[in-house]
């Protein structure tokens, strides 16, 4: 059974599914922003003297990264308020949860980079008289970074991919506007390539960034 396509119909459409894109493109940058934030406090608490931290950032690291993301959403969307009786709305909700979960992919990787430093540079600074926060500051994490942009940019990715889970909280991002126009327009099969094109149109430069990156820290190496 042969099918006719007509892409016609979602041009009426085109202003829902840009607002929809620029929810997403907003949201992530917001996820992508606190989520380094988080990922850095965290990886570097992996790796201090104190077990207490060690262990709280452990938990949490773990935590989140072997909880499926759709579940996470739903938890503090509906779950919150319950134990807590903390009521977020589902864009925070989103937020929160998105940084969380990402935060605990970045922290790896900041934890990575960091240990992948030749210990003896860290010894040559406090033979210096610098202090461990001046070691880490000026020594360590400079060179860290250099090594941390390929998979930091891999990740932050993966999170505009996993901005789509939040249609389940009907925030009206890309994905929960193609399915409003699906509805509407009974024309599912062209909206969903629409959508996914639009998906690859804004991937598609980040992704040749990551390559150049990838690219030049091997030739610097």
């Amino acid at each position: 059974m042969s099918y006719t396509w007509n892409f016609d119909i979602v041009w009426g459409y085109r202003w829902i599914l840009l607002n929809g894109t620029a929810v997403t493109i907003g949201l992530t940058i917001a996820v992508i922003v606190l989520g380094l934030a988080v990922g850095l406090v965290a990886g570097i608490a992996q790796l201090s003297r104190s077990p207490v931290l060690r262990w709280a950032s452990w938990a949490y690291i773990e935590m989140f990264r072997l909880t499926p993301l759709l579940v996470l959403l739903l938890w503090f969307y509906y779950a919150l308020p319950i134990v807590t009786g903390i009521k977020l709305d589902a864009l925070t909700a989103s937020i929160v949860t998105l940084t969380l979960y990402g935060g605990s992919f970045y922290a790896e990787i900041i934890r990575g980079g960091i240990v992948s430093i030749d210990p003896g540079q860290s010894e040559a600074g406090m033979a210096l008289g610098m202090t461990p926060a001046k070691v880490m500051r000026r020594i360590v994490l400079p060179q860290a970074i250099k090594r941390m942009i390929p998979p930091l940019m891999n990740q932050s990715i993966i999170q505009f991919k996993n901005t789509s889970l939040v249609s389940v909280l009907a925030v009206p991002d890309l994905l929960y506007q193609g399915q409003v126009a699906a509805m509407d327009t009974y024309r599912a099969l062209e909206v969903y390539t629409v959508v996914a094109a639009i998906y690859v149109i804004v991937l598609l430069p980040l992704t040749a960034i990551v390559k150049r990156a990838e690219k030049r820290l091997a030739q610097s190496n």
